[in-house]
């Protein structure tokens, strides 16, 4: 798969992130057909890339706690 062109990206941070070096995650979700995940601390680092599909069904699994750690 050819890397994205992610120029037009329009990120935004997550709510949950902070000021003082936490979880810092941004996602840009107005690109054609994939959604992308960063690093805020680390903006010209490695991309996350996912379908819609992908993005809606992490988001789903997130909601219903599928991801914790017990």
């Amino acid at each position: 798969m050819a890397q994205p062109d992610l120029s037009r990206a329009r990120w935004r941070k997550a709510s949950k992130s902070n000021g003082q070096g936490g979880a810092c995650v941004e996602v840009a979700l107005n690109l054609p057909d994939i959604v992308a995940v960063r690093d805020s601390k680390d903006p010209d680092g490695s991309v996350l890339v996912f379908s819609h599909r992908e993005w809606d069904a992490f988001l789903d699994g997130a909601s219903k706690r599928e991801f914790d750690i017990p």
